[in-house]
């Protein structure tokens, strides 16, 4: 399937497509961020993109599961597909528990999709992906989109640049008394607000969602602890002189003259 197609004139209505179908499929999204849109039996499982944590990073950078044991579990050779089981099978992670990260997951990812318009998408076989237990409808997700785009801004373009956007402190931020107020929360994602890091960068440093992240950040900036980072001064004018060196160097200088002698 191409963009051209009448059907598929959008991601959203490619997946209405397939859902109608009852398909069973991945969606290679290209662009920036792009990423993986699993399908099985036309319900949403999955999603994989470079621009919101996945399933993995929500787990380990919250220390909900050991890196050691992560690593043991993957080195026994496991499908990917089984890696989540066999997590829950060695009661290293609650089936519920799972299945909440990966809608977690699932939905930030969709939104994180939603910032921009793809460059293309193609319709493949699936592929394997880490098997959560979550399946949610197309249309589940249009709706999650729309809201979490309302209670950032009204306007996808807005949101888009606010995610790009590498907020700093202000000065407020060092007043400790003030920051002492926040909740643990916002002061963890103000420390990491370094004015180098976008929201996505923060959002994978914590192991959190990109739109929790969003939603602090908002917070933060309203608050007055953050910023966006300073414009570059405009540059000065010149105050060269507009002759070229050449002509410089050929006039005289006023005083290169003798002073006239004084005659009685």
């Amino acid at each position: 399937m191409t963009p051209d197609a009448p059907t598929t004139r959008n991601v959203p209505a490619l997946l209405a497509g397939l859902h109608t179908e009852k398909a069973t499929a991945t969606v290679l999204v290209s662009g920036t961020p792009g990423g993986a849109i699993h399908v099985r039996d036309g319900m949403v499982v999955g999603m994989e993109t470079p621009g919101a944590p996945g399933v993995e990073v929500l787990l380990l950078k919250s220390h909900r599961i050991a890196e050691e044991d992560w690593t043991a579990v993957r080195a026994t050779g496991a499908d990917p597909a089984r890696v989540a089981l066999e997590l829950v099978a060695g009661g290293l992670l609650g089936a519920a528990e799972l299945e909440i990260t990966g809608r977690a997951a699932l939905f930030d990812a969709a939104f994180a999709l939603a910032l921009t318009s793809p460059d293309g998408w193609e319709v493949t076989a699936p592929r394997s992906l880490l098997d959560t237990g979550t399946a949610v409808s197309p249309d589940r997700l249009v709706t999650e989109n729309a809201r979490r785009l309302r209670l950032l801004a009204n306007e996808r373009g807005a949101t888009a640049r606010f995610a790009r956007d590498r907020l700093e402190p202000a000065p407020e931020a060092r007043d400790p008394r003030r920051v002492a107020r926040l909740s643990a929360r916002h002061r963890t994602v103000l420390t990491a607000a370094d004015g180098r890091r976008t929201p996505r960068d923060i959002a994978f440093t914590l192991g959190r969602g990109l739109f929790a992240v969003l939603l602090d950040l908002r917070d933060l900036l309203a608050e007055g602890f953050l910023r966006s980072p300073a414009a570059a001064p405009a540059p000065r004018p010149s105050t060269a002189p507009r002759t070229s060196p050449a002509a410089t160097a050929a006039a005289p200088h006023p005083t290169a003259a003798p002073l006239p002698r004084r005659k009685r």
